[in-house]
């Protein structure tokens, strides 16, 4: 179980029944509780607290949630964020998804719905199968320290782009379905029904191409994903070899 203490969550919401409720459950578990109502506050105590986990919603007055969770992707690509959304559309999530966050809970959701997700998401982030290096073409993984690097180079990608990416990686050659996937990286088969995944996985496509020679994430339509280190084939450029 994750230890709840010392565990910094912001909430931002601005309907006042909903952010009692939340307030009060979740620091009945042991979490310190800040709270925002506004995408301007949100962003204050954001930088001013750096929290562990954010739980934003999706519908506030001003800025939009999508576009709370962008500025707040810019100021901090470590933070756990975990919309709360009216909304049951695909289209939606997706957006979220886009715009940086990490997972999603639909109006209405129970308390111990919520706190089973918000400590799966802890678990993930603090401990999760960390400790190993991958090594595949010009790509190291460090699971441990959740770093990715292709050529000695830094690559840019979000938590849950380098789990993916991990999840992949750890069975090379091994075709893993969307359902799989999200089990493994979300903790639940939810996302994999939308284009959760495929959002996540062209952006760590896009990462890849700006720097390494190989391509690594092959789709199998249909069916999934599987990962293995191919000379990538770049149009207008033929193929790019290692040195």
């Amino acid at each position: 179980m994750v230890a709840a203490n010392g565990t910094e969550i912001l909430i931002v919401e601005d309907d006042e029944v909903i952010m009692g409720t939340l307030a009060y459950n979740l620091s009945r578990e042991g979490f310190r509780v800040s709270q925002a109502t506004t995408g301007a506050e949100a962003l204050r105590t954001a930088r001013k607290l750096r929290p562990d986990l954010i739980l934003l919603d999706i519908m506030l007055p001003g800025e939009s949630g999508i576009e709370v969770c962008e500025h707040i992707r810019e100021l901090d690509e470590g933070v756990i964020i975990i919309m709360i959304t009216a909304r049951d559309a695909e289209e939606d999530k997706v957006r979220g998804f886009e715009a940086g966050a990490d997972d999603y809970v639909t109006k209405p959701f129970g308390i111990k719905e919520l706190v089973a997700r918000i400590k799966a998401n802890l678990k993930r982030s603090d401990t999760g199968n960390r400790g190993r290096v991958i090594e595949s073409g010009d790509l190291q993984l460090d699971t441990k320290n959740f770093t990715a690097r292709v050529g000695g180079e830094t690559l840019p990608l979000r938590l849950k782009e380098f789990e993916l990416l991990a999840a992949l990686a750890s069975a090379p050659g091994e075709l893993k379905s969307r359902e799989e996937l999200a089990k493994e990286v979300w903790g639940h088969a939810g996302v994999g029904s939308s284009r959760t995944i495929d959002v996540h996985i062209r952006r760590i496509r896009a990462a890849l191409a700006e720097t390494s020679a190989y391509e690594f994430v092959h789709t199998v339509r249909g069916l999934g994903y599987r990962f293995e280190a191919t000379p990538a084939v770049r149009a207008g450029m033929g193929a790019r070899h290692p040195e």
